[in-house]
């Protein structure tokens, strides 16, 4: 697919001018025709400008247009309104013009032949694979609209998976940000008129006065270094983590750290089983779903534990035995999965298991606060007590004088 520039005049007669998706040029004049358009000249911007506006469009179209666009199009075929029209109906409604216009785009393929699958396959920067394969699935069965709701379930439940992740994480961010700023008020604003009164007074400084003092001196002269070490820290990060080497030891510590470790390790758990769940109504070979599994949890200790899991599975072990050696794995997850494989019903027991771990993630974040709170209190308050005293003992000294003067 390719971008195209165009110009049209619409239907009151004045020129309108913008860009849209399709495979060639007779694609364009189709979906300016059925926008009440008409066109005046179209023509296809460069490849790599396409490529880079493909990718700043996608990011327009959130998980959430997707969740909306797979139960209504489920809701509408289980109504039993034709695909064609339930296509043509959402994408009329759709406020997302980016996104209406791929619908549209879809409809055209599927009059011409194509089918869902393939339209939908057509639009990869938009559509995640799980939601192709599901599709796929869907009409080899018989059973689109199922298949859509299970991708509107899965989608929504990674939805809620982030929105946790982000809801634990912003009394940490806010905390640190309010600790960072008081102590630059501290030192670059309080301080330095302090120090001044201490100089013009002549008082002789104990040795943590001094350093305070030092301390804001820096920090007022060369705040600009401070800003670029931080640059370059997180610089050097980003280029450490294109090593797998780094990658595995910080995961580990991840793993290990207070606090840190149950939002990253719960968080894990509950994307590998719900991955594993979709994946199997996918209807995929075992031995294929933990290689995808792998390859989209982040976390490289539990990625190694899910490769070593398919290479035990493949070699004739169970699902349960060959999860059972891998620590990062919870007993009640392989028990679970224990139970799935004799009664024939993991899709359930992953199910219940992402359910689970979500309410743990969700549970986290109502705690983390009173978690965090006494390690907070904990290193402001040192670093006040630090400064009170380092300020006390010369305005003593000074009072003193003051006094015997």
């Amino acid at each position: 697919m390719r971008i195209f520039r165009y110009k049209a005049v619409n239907t009151e007669g004045k020129t309108v001018s913008g860009m849209l998706k399709a495979a060639d040029v007779r694609g364009v004049q189709e979906g300016l025709v059925s926008l009440g358009l008409h066109p005046l000249s179209i023509k296809p911007v460069g490849k790599g400008l396409s490529r880079f506006l493909n990718y700043l469009f996608s990011r327009k179209i959130k998980r959430k247009d997707i969740i909306e666009f797979s139960n209504n199009l489920s809701v509408m075929l289980r109504a039993g309104i034709p695909l064609l029209d339930a296509l043509q109906d959402i994408a009329s409604t759709t406020e997302n013009r980016y996104f209406q216009q791929n619908i549209t785009a879809m409809v055209r393929a599927i009059q011409m032949g194509s089918t869902l699958t393939d339209a939908v396959a057509a639009h990869r920067d938009i559509f995640p694979d799980i939601f192709i394969r599901l599709v796929s699935v869907g009409e080899e069965t018989g059973r689109l609209d199922q298949s859509l709701k299970d991708i509107a379930e899965h989608l929504q439940r990674l939805e809620t998976l982030a929105s946790a992740i982000k809801r634990a994480l912003i009394y940490p961010v806010f905390a640190i940000l309010s600790t960072f700023g008081a102590m630059l008020f501290w030192l670059v604003y309080v301080l330095p008129k302090l120090s001044a009164l201490f100089k013009e007074m002549k008082i002789p400084l104990p040795a943590i006065t001094r350093t305070i003092i030092w301390l804001s001196d820096v920090t007022t002269r060369w705040w600009y270094v401070g800003l670029l070490f931080i640059g370059l820290i997180f610089v050097l990060y980003k280029v450490m983590k294109r090593y797998r080497r780094f990658r595995l030891q910080a995961d580990r510590a991840k793993l290990r750290l207070p606090v840190v470790k149950l939002i990253v390790h719960n968080k894990a758990l509950a994307l590998f089983s719900e991955q594993m769940r979709i994946l199997l109504v996918a209807g995929l070979s075992i031995d294929r779903i933990f290689e995808l599994v792998s390859e989209v949890v982040e976390n490289e200790v539990l990625k190694d534990a899910i490769t070593q899991t398919r290479e035990d599975v493949l070699s004739g072990s169970s699902i349960a035995d060959s999860l059972r050696k891998h620590p990062v794995f919870p007993v009640m997850l392989v028990r679970m999965v224990h139970v799935g494989e004799k009664t024939g019903d993991l899709e359930n027991q992953f199910s219940f298991l992402s359910n689970h771990f979500l309410e743990i993630l969700d549970d986290i974040t109502q705690k983390i606060g009173k978690m965090l709170e006494p390690i907070v209190i904990g290193v402001v308050g040192l670093f006040f007590v630090l400064v009170i005293l380092g300020l006390l003992v010369p305005v003593y000294d000074l009072v003193s004088k003051i006094g015997t003067g």
